[in-house]
Formats: C-alpha cells, sequence, structure tokens
C-alpha cells in the first residue's frame, strides 16, 4: 500500500534528482567540489543547525504522547551536543575556527530557508512542522547512499567523512524514523490538509536546492546589495 511518505516523494523527484546533478553535490563526490564552496557551506550549514535544533525543541512541544516527545528532545540535544561538535571538528581541518563558525552571517537563503521552517512549526500543526523539517534530514540521506557508490568518494581526504556520515546507517535510522513519524502524522487527514503538508515539504526540497547553489557559488545575496 502506498503511504504519504510515497505520495510526497514523487512529487519532490524531479527537485531532488536536480540536487543529485549539481555540480556542489557531484563535486562532493568525485572531489572536484573547490574548497572554498565547501568552506562556504560549512559556516552556512552552522548556523543552519542552531535553527534546526529549534524544530526538534518545538516538535517535542507539540507531539503527542511522551515517547515521541523524548525522541524530539533527544534529537535535539544530539544536534547541539554531538552533531555541532563533529561539525565544528570537521570545520577545523580546514582552519575554520569555533569563534569564525559562531561570527557567520546568514546568508539569503539560509535565512529564508530557516525563517519559513520556523514560521510552519510556530504557526503549524506537528504535521506540518515534520513535513517542513523531513526534506532536509531525508534528502541528505539519499545523497549520501548515493555518493557512496562513487568510487573513492567514502575515502577522499577532505569529502570522505562527509560521505561516511550521511550514508551511515545511523544518520538511516534517523530518516526512517523521520519518515514513519511523517505517515502517522498524516493518517485520517483530509485532502485538504495532505495538500498543505505537501506544499510545506516541496518548497523546503526547492530551499534545499537553492542552498547546494548558495554555496557553490558562495553567494550570501542573490544581488550586489551592501
Amino acid at each position: 500500500m502506498a503511504t504519504f511518505t510515497d505520495r510526497l516523494l514523487r512529487s519532490v523527484a524531479p527537485i531532488w534528482e536536480r540536487v543529485h546533478q549539481h555540480p556542489f553535490v557531484t563535486g562532493l563526490g568525485d572531489g572536484t567540489l573547490p574548497v572554498e564552496s565547501f568552506k562556504f557551506y560549512l559556516k552556512q550549514d552552522y548556523i543552519y543547525l542552531i535553527d534546526y535544533a529549534k524544530m526538534f525543541a518545538l516538535a517535542s512541544v507539540k507531539a503527542y504522547d511522551l515517547e515521541m516527545s523524548a525522541r524530539f528532545a533527544a534529537l535535539q540535544e544530539s544536534t547541539l551536543n554531538m552533531e555541532m561538535e563533529l561539525h565544528r571538528q570537521y570545520a577545523a581541518r580546514f582552519g575554520i575556527s569555533r569563534e569564525e563558525l559562531e561570527a557567520t552571517e546568514p546568508s539569503f537563503v539560509m535565512l529564508g530557508y530557516t525563517s519559513y521552517m520556523l514560521r510552519a512549526a510556530h504557526q503549524g500543526s506537528l504535521a506540518e512542522l515534520v513535513s517542513a523539517l523531513l526534506p532536509c534530514t531525508w534528502s541528505y540521506w539519499e545523497i549520501g547512499k548515493r555518493l557512496a557508490q562513487v568510487e573513492g568518494a567514502l575515502d577522499h581526504e577532505l569529502y570522505g567523512e562527509w560521505v561516511r556520515m550521511y550514508s551511515s546507517d545511523e544518520f538511516g535510522q534517523l530518516a526512517i524514523w523521520l519518515i514513519d513519524i511523517m505517515n502517522k502524522l498524516a493518517e485520517g487527514k483530509n485532502e485538504q490538509e495532505l495538500a498543505r503538508l505537501e506544499e510545506y515539504f516541496v518548497n523546503t526540497s526547492k530551499m534545499e536546492y537553492m542552498f547546494w547553489d548558495m554555496a557553490y557559488r558562495e553567494e550570501m545575496w542573490p544581488c550586489a546589495i551592501n
């Protein structure tokens, strides 16, 4: 039987394929990604994670049962205290200090993306929150799995760690859990409500593409604004 997330995946298949073919992503796999683009990405992604953790905190508040609330709270804690620490260690290999990471000015795309997610979280239901959050985790897992099949990608001296992280079983388990939660939250909803969830999912998938493109071009704003 088809699930709601099957529907979501069909709706974003062309967008996600464009992500897979983007030179930033292909460059992670074949090692051709310019280092400066990756450094720009690391800094923007670091401040993205701060708002990403807030999404888990708000999900914990909105959760319907204690087990789900506890899991979302644990995800917030692990994002802030484990994933961000790993991010700091990885960035240090590229000469980026913790101070530099935390002083990062957000790009236009980063501001737009996280503002949209947080609006969904504050104003919407738990289902709307998860639908806005899910593309990040799920698409990263899909990218990681595909890049892991590229010869030499897992062992690349600069980008191999990134590929190993997002192709790992541990990260996949998080993606699968969120996918399952999305399907459970979609149960019993009418078509208007499902369309609203799909809208969030499609929009944040588009923003994922924009994030990769922004990082590749090291673009703070889409036009010259001082």
